[in-house]
């Protein structure tokens, strides 16, 4: 049954002591609006753009930065993808925090076997179809180059870093956002780089926006011939 057949619009009556928690309520609506909001408010942004020396925008160049004092949080989820398709990589650069989890799923109709020796990573995948049961983990920051053993031509980078703040570059510009107000270090790689780009230290205050250009000294990114394996090689 309809409650307005039982109790009649007409007939309700507010009481004065109800009136009141009425108007407490609709003032500490917006207090309470405004504390849920405040955070989201108050955090700050970077964008960047990087160029190399002649002001071509860089794509695959990453920009991460590192809080001076307190150990930086850490992303809720930490697992990434890297791809083999069509004999290649992908993508070719991929930036990760520390203690991320990387699948390899080999997408060919043909076996790969991925490897790297770099210091922040050494690993080995046997020739595979699929996808591997265990990932890869990620656990030292720094640059690890990621090879084929059958196809010399397939290489990556997965650049590894201890903090949650990083971005790569698409069309020379990137952007990292929700910063807590902090001095940090910011920071900027690129697997074609020649040498270090030095360390800039900058001040991000609430609710702030910040834009940095950066030029890099980039060497031109090596040719690989691709040449097909023997049939030996997927056995």
């Amino acid at each position: 049954m309809d409650d307005h057949a039982i109790i009649p619009l007409y007939h309700f009556r507010l009481s004065h002591y109800f009136w009141r928690i009425v108007k407490r309520a609709l003032v500490l609506l917006p207090i309470a609006a405004f504390a849920i909001c405040a955070p989201l408010a108050n955090a700050a942004s970077i964008a960047t753009t990087v160029t190399d020396k002649a002001n071509v925008p860089l794509d695959d160049a990453v920009v991460y930065v590192t809080p001076v004092s307190g150990t930086p949080s850490s992303k809720a989820a930490r697992n990434a993808q890297l791809d083999q398709v069509n004999k290649e990589f992908v993508p070719y650069v991929m930036a990760v925090q520390t203690g991320t989890s990387v699948n390899f799923p080999n997408k060919d109709n043909i076996r790969h076997h991925v490897y790297s020796f770099s210091p922040a990573k050494t690993f080995e995948l046997r020739l595979y179809s699929g996808t591997p049961s265990s990932p890869v983990i990620f656990d030292k920051p720094g640059p690890v180059v990621v090879g084929c053993n059958i196809h010399d031509w397939m290489v990556a980078y997965v650049y590894v870093v201890d903090t949650p703040y990083f971005a790569k570059t698409a069309k020379g510009s990137a952007r990292i956002d929700s910063l807590p107000d902090a001095e940090y270090e910011l920071r900027v790689w690129h697997p074609q780089l020649r040498g270090a780009v030095p360390m800039q230290r900058i001040r991000i205050g609430p609710g702030g926006a910040a834009h940095y250009t950066i030029a890099l000294d980039i060497q031109p990114k090596p040719a690989v011939r691709k040449a097909a394996p023997s049939a030996e090689s997927y056995k």
